[in-house]
This record gives structure tokens, C-alpha cells and sequence, in this order.
């Protein structure tokens, strides 16, 4: 299955993010992509981290994406459509009920416009080393359920997805427990990992998260100085079950692609099949 990592530098203007996600989305169809993912924040990098509370949007009814308070996920959707894949929306601002916060939302899209899957990050970034300091608790709600989904590819071949975003990486257990009935054959992870943090560990921990699963990981980044003033690590990169980068891209926007292949990775388990070897349970 051909896959696409979609890499973006967003701005504090809505449009013009969608206009740049979507000649990118119809590049990498273009290329033969069934499975398109964006980044984290894709739709906004605001000035304030507040900004994103002023344009979240309610759920849409799965059935009926378009109302006017919800043309993020009308686009989305629509695109989805247009170009007959698999999308995975980066990040949204959804509105939590009973808050003024919101959740910071991954919703999937199949070929025909539907969405099949919602994932609200669990685990929400903070870190302070004194020069830089960042903390989405102060206007994110924590999502609560673990979520992956069944993609049916061209071929007909089933594949099982676990949906992460950026800090969710580096918490193993979260696709431990997803992969405990069913193993997974890939993770996406749409990201906005910060230069520091990301310089140290984003490579380490995508490989780490392919190799312990024995699955393809995904990871669609933003890469680049912003307007706000915040620099994003990039390196949006697609991994093999062995850990190999299949396809990397450092800065600026792009697309990467990558033929993602079953048999080779149930030759990998074949050979290493640490995921029987488990002895303590889920975690």
C-alpha cells in the first residue's frame, strides 16, 4: 500500500493552511497514495495558543460533515472524496461539551468522505527549561480511549491502525494495549515535536515504537520556523517493522512516500517473533 506523510510549516491563517494542505493531499494522490496523513496543528499555529479555541468546531454527525459550524471537517471530508483515499486529518480543534476547553482531534476519513475513526490525544505536552515553555493543558481536554481502525486497501488486504499524536509517542503502553487483541500493522502519529525535543528523540522513539510492535509507523510533522515564533523539528518520516526509515523529509513543506508491504512484515515476525514472547501482560 502506497502512503503518504504530509509535512507542513502552518500559519496563524486558517485558509490559507487548507489551501497548502490540499495541493499537497492532491500531490500525493497524484503519486498513487491510498493513505494520506497530516500533521498535527496542520489547520493553525497560531499567534497565542488560544487562537485554536476560537475556531474550534463541534462533532459533525458522521453521516453529514457539512454545517456552517463545521467546514474544517466538511473539507476534510470532501477531499477525502475527491480524491478517492484514505485521509487522516492531522489535528482539529473540537469543542468539549461542558468546557471551555477543547480536544485536540484526529478524525479519519475513508474514500468515500466518511469518517470512520476519532482520536482525542491523551497526553497532553509540557515542558519548561527555562527558556521555553509550553503546556496544553492550560486550553486542551485529555482525551480517554485508545483508537485504531481497519483500513481495506486496493488489493483487499486489511490493515489494523493505531492513531497517536506527537507527546503520545513516547508513552509505549498506549499501542501495547491497542496491539493486545490484534497486532498492529501501523501507527500514525501526527506531530508538531518541538526542535528541541525533537533533535534528541523524535527518530528514537519512531523506531522504537516500529521495532517493539514489529509495524509500520507513520509520522506527518510540522518542520520550520513559524509566525508565532516557534520552531518545529520536521523530519516527517515513514518507518519499516525492522526500524528502517523508509522516507524522510527534514524541513519545509512536503510530501513523503513510502510502499508500505505486509509480506515483509510478516517476514519480520517470522523471524523475530518477539510479539509471542510477551510475558507481562499488556503493558
Amino acid at each position: 500500500m502506497k502512503t503518504a506523510a504530509i509535512q507542513m510549516r502552518a500559519t496563524p491563517r486558517v485558509d490559507e493552511n487548507f489551501t497548502q494542505a490540499r495541493a499537497l493531499i492532491s500531490q500525493a494522490a497524484q503519486a498513487g497514495a491510498e493513505l494520506i496523513a497530516l500533521p498535527e496543528y496542520f489547520c493553525l499555529m497560531g499567534m497565542h495558543d488560544t487562537d485554536k479555541l476560537h475556531i474550534a468546531e463541534p462533532l459533525a454527525d458522521a453521516d453529514h460533515a457539512f454545517t456552517v459550524s463545521t467546514p474544517m471537517q466538511h473539507i476534510l471530508s470532501e477531499t477525502a472524496k475527491e480524491h478517492g483515499v484514505w485521509l487522516i486529518g492531522g489535528t482539529l480543534p473540537i469543542r468539549a461539551s461542558g468546557s471551555d476547553k477543547i480536544y485536540n482531534s484526529t478524525l479519519v476519513y475513508n474514500p468515500q468522505g466518511e469518517r470512520v475513526a476519532r482520536y482525542d490525544k491523551i497526553h497532553l505536552f509540557c515542558f519548561d527549561d527555562g527558556e521555553r515553555r509550553y503546556d496544553e493543558a492550560t486550553t486542551l481536554r485529555p482525551g480517554k480511549t485508545p483508537t485504531a481502525f481497519t483500513l481495506t486497501d486496493r488489493s483487499g488486504e486489511d490493515w489494523r491502525i493505531a492513531l497517536g499524536v506527537c507527546y503520545d509517542l513516547r508513552f509505549p503502553e498506549l499501542f501495547r494495549q491497542l496491539g493486545q487483541s490484534q497486532p498492529l500493522d501501523l501507527i500514525v502519529l501526527p506531530s508538531a515535536f518541538t526542535y528541541t525535543t525533537g533533535k534528541a528523540h523524535w527518530e528514537l522513539l519512531l523506531r522504537a515504537r516500529a521495532v517493539e510492535n514489529l509495524c509500520h509507523v507513520i509520522a506527518p510533522a510540522q518542520g520550520g520556523h513559524h509566525e508565532n515564533g516557534r520552531t518545529t523539528f520536521g523530519h516527517t518520516m515513514i518507518v519499516g517493522p525492522w526500524g528502517e526509515i523508509l522516507a524522510v523529509q527534514a524541513e519545509g513543506p512536503g510530501v513523503v512516500l513510502a510502499d508500505l508491504r505486509k509480506d515483509l512484515q510478516q517476514q519480520v515476525r517470522s523471524q523475530l517473533p518477539a510479539l509471542q514472547h510477551r510475558m507481562l501482560g499488556a503493558c
